[in-house]
């Protein structure tokens, strides 16, 4: 019975959700980045085996997950 109901609740939800992480991706990202520049900033260099830019990197990983999430709220 709870599955129907939260099955229900998000097919009713679900242009909602799309509409919102569509509305606020560019504060989702602007966070994002905030917070991978915080990691960047509280690892020391020596400590890092591969030199590489943490940030775009995350970005890209997040866009991605966003786009997946966009996606499935579409065609499912």
């Amino acid at each position: 019975m709870r599955r129907i109901v939260r099955e229900t609740a998000f097919r009713l939800a679900r242009g909602d959700v799309l509409k919102f992480v569509e509305d606020h991706e560019e504060d989702l990202l602007r966070i994002f980045r905030e917070e991978l520049q915080n990691l960047d900033d509280r690892l020391p260099e020596e400590e890092v085996f591969i030199d590489i830019h943490i940030a775009a990197l995350g970005e890209e990983l997040l866009l991605a997950a966003l786009e997946a999430l966009k996606r499935f709220l579409r065609e499912t």
